[in-house]
């Protein structure tokens, strides 16, 4: 074997119930996932009984604008409109160089947090696709040990803007993986449903899956996610459709969403909800009582549709905070939808893991003989403390091979008293 991982806990809805596993990696893969496994390594970790999951999986983010924070200024009011005014200025002042520098500095830290597979989208509405090719190249240089996805994304509208259907289909024969669009921001209601047609009509040509911005807005109008569940029932997509944002959804009546829910688990068009950013772009326009604008999460889930968690965005245009910890988006999810019980808070930690994996139609995703041998070792017991910790990723392995190792959190006390090392774990 190449690494075993002893005494491993598994992430289960059963916190303190579990036996402890070894995981066996050999060539790549996962070999075994057993109790007291007779074997022996090249290499072996003890995970004393610390939780070992399946990497983190962001659904959602914006690579080609992360880290221009500041660039060519920042973002006065906090809206979404003046983010992407805002990305517009410095659209011409981009370079290849930056795009693909500040893209891998975002990557070293998501392997850093455990984070092996990113959705993110590219814009294709300049011309010269230069986003397109910077992150076309920083997928190859990734490719070992990040699963990088592209998603073809007409940032300033599909029809609005002129030549995108062109620059779009350019990109995706360029390589560019997903079909992406933003109906909403488009000139009219009818354009924005147009857009859908145009789009899922391409995705359903060329095989591909859709992943569209949807009604991100604090409009309860703004309903495209209904026109998203119809051309994909039409077209036959079903599986491979996501809505993300869906923020209309927070501000929508009851009864007209009691009829939504059950189309949206029909079409099997998925839900990515962006915690960090919708609570930080939505309701900018309310007094008090104040939106918080992110989408009806539980609800989606008891209906029965996918939801993942997506980071969207760090340090640009929209959000000048984000460190790529997925972590840090389950816990905000969790507190925004009031995801506090027991299997809500262990669903929130399913968000940013197998939920977003299933939308990105991982292959041989999880800790099971045969899955890929990609997985993290978290200083904490279960899915649970490793949110409220926002846990230390003490190994991260990717391919059988520790890539980022991180030191427990510690504190030292000096305390009349008391001992002096704080360990911020629940002992069981």
């Amino acid at each position: 074997m190449d690494l075993i991982i002893r005494r491993a806990a598994l992430t289960t809805h059963k916190p303190g119930r579990d036996v402890p596993v070894d995981i066996a990696i050999d060539a790549g893969r996962i070999v075994a996932v057993e109790a007291n496994l007779a074997a022996v390594a090249a290499q072996e970790i003890d995970a004393a009984g610390g939780l070992v999951t399946p990497p983190f999986v962001d659904a959602h983010f914006h690579l080609d604008a992360t880290l221009s924070y500041g660039l060519p200024r920042v973002n006065v009011s906090g809206t979404l409109l003046e983010g992407i005014a805002l990305w517009g200025e410095l659209k011409p002042e981009l370079t290849q160089e930056a795009l693909v520098e500040r893209a891998l500095q975002y990557c070293d830290w998501a392997v850093a947090r455990g984070l092996l597979a990113i959705r993110s989208h590219v814009d294709v509405c300049d011309s010269r696709l230069l986003a397109v090719e910077a992150l076309i190249e920083v997928k190859r240089r990734v490719a070992p040990y990040l699963d990088l996805q592209l998603v073809a994304f007409p940032q300033d509208g599909l029809l609005r803007s002129a030549g995108a259907f062109e620059n779009l289909k350019r990109a995706i024969a360029m390589g560019v993986d997903v079909v992406g669009g933003i109906p909403h921001f488009e000139r009219t209601m009818a354009d924005g449903a147009e857009s859908i047609r145009l789009l899922c009509e391409f995705a359903a040509e060329k095989g591909l899956p859709v992943d569209m911005h949807c009604d991100e807005s604090d409009d309860p109008m703004s309903r495209h996610i209904e026109t998203l569940c119809k051309e994909a029932h039409r077209l036959g997509l079903g599986g491979r459709v996501a809505g993300s944002h869906l923020t209309s959804m927070h501000s929508m009546d009851n009864y007209y969403v009691s009829k939504l829910l059950p189309l949206m688990r029909e079409s099997g068009v998925a839900a990515i909800a962006n915690p960090l950013i919708n609570i930080t772009l939505q309701g900018r326009a309310d007094t008090y009582p104040k939106r918080r604008g992110m989408t009806r999460v539980p609800e989606m889930l008891a209906a029965g549709i996918n939801v993942a968690f997506g980071h969207d965005c760090a340090m640009d245009p929209w959000y000048s905070l984000g460190s790529a910890d997925m972590l840090e988006v389950a816990h905000m999810g969790l507190h925004v939808a009031q995801m506090t019980g027991v299997d809500a808070m262990h669903a929130a930690f399913d968000a940013v893991t197998v939920n977003a994996a299933r939308i990105l139609g991982l292959d041989g995703y999880g800790i099971a003989p045969g899955c890929r041998g990609d997985c993290v070792l978290l200083d904490a017991r279960d899915p649970v403390e490793a949110i409220r910790l926002r846990a230390s990723r003490l190994a991260v392995i990717c391919g059988g091979r520790i890539v980022a190792r991180t030191p427990p959190a510690r504190a030292a006390l000096a305390l009349p008293g008391r001992p002096l090392e704080v360990d911020f774990k629940l002992r069981r």
